[in-house]
């Protein structure tokens, strides 16, 4: 049986040690660790993330802590996992980040001179294409939910100069793609409307926002996420409500709800 590690490390060189020690032991004395592949785990890290996310936008310190921990012992997993087959081990990944930060930060570890955030985007987008990129989009994962996928592709895009200059253009293009979108359905016959060109004219509708966000420096995916819980908040005020009164929200009107959705508002 491997010796318990010591319960406290007082440097992050000795915590992380400690890490993979017990990842190493896991590994192979454990039957579920044993039995975990890079593709069984995937899942798991995507949940994790999620996890990670709620917590910050909950501003729960703790929660952030714990969370960091999990996606730390997944990495470190991966990492093991690679290992064994002689793919690559922890030392290579972190060997392999450092190497790409001091290559993408020239104005820090070379002679390149910025003036600003925006500077330094422009370089890493343009070291990308350098070290073999095909495409300054190229490293946006196709998997992204679509309503992030939209705010990477724009800054991506606005880290080689393809931007707007300024937002006043911006929400004019959100005011002629809002007008687009209202065309598909002025047809008196319902069953005239082009519903493909209607979801095509709401998508570039959408994807106008977003960058209409980016400009005034709000993260769309937070905006949202925030609304969705807002709006929880809010409905499960008004199903507490309605069942204090003996009712279902079924058998309740529009107005009689909207009473308790008003008074979700301010509490």
């Amino acid at each position: 049986m491997p010796l318990i590690p010591p319960p406290f490390a007082s440097t992050p060189e000795t915590a992380f040690t400690r890490l993979l020690t017990i990842m190493d032991d896991l590994r192979l004395n454990c039957p579920w660790d044993k039995k975990q592949t890079l593709e069984s785990i995937r899942h798991l890290t995507i949940e994790e993330t999620y996890e990670l996310s709620d917590a910050i936008l909950g501003g729960d310190m703790a929660e952030i802590k714990t969370e960091l921990g999990d996606i730390m012992l997944h990495l470190v997993f991966y990492a093991r996992i690679a290992s064994e087959t002689n793919d690559f081990n922890i030392t290579d990944v972190l060997n392999g980040i450092c190497d790409k930060l001091v290559n993408r930060h020239p104005h820090i570890y070379g002679d390149v001179d910025v003036n600003d955030e925006n500077d330094v985007k422009r370089n890493w987008e343009q070291i990308k294409l350098k070290e073999g990129n095909r495409s300054v989009l190229a490293g946006v994962p196709a998997s992204l939910p679509a309503l992030v996928k939209a705010s990477r592709i724009q800054e991506k895009a606005r880290g080689v100069g393809f931007d707007w200059e300024e937002k006043g253009q911006v929400w004019a293009k959100v005011e002629e793609e809002m007008q687009e979108f209202r065309n598909e359905f002025n047809a008196e016959d319902e069953s005239a409307i082009d519903h493909e060109k209607a979801e095509s004219e709401f998508g570039d509708l959408l994807f106008s926002l977003i960058n209409y966000a980016r400009f005034i420096s709000i993260n769309p995916e937070d905006a949202l996420e925030k609304t969705n819980r807002k709006f929880i908040k809010r409905f499960t005020y008004l199903e507490k409500k309605a069942g204090e009164t003996g009712r279902q929200l079924h058998d309740m009107s529009l107005a009689e709800m909207d009473v308790f959705w008003e008074e979700a508002k301010k509490v």
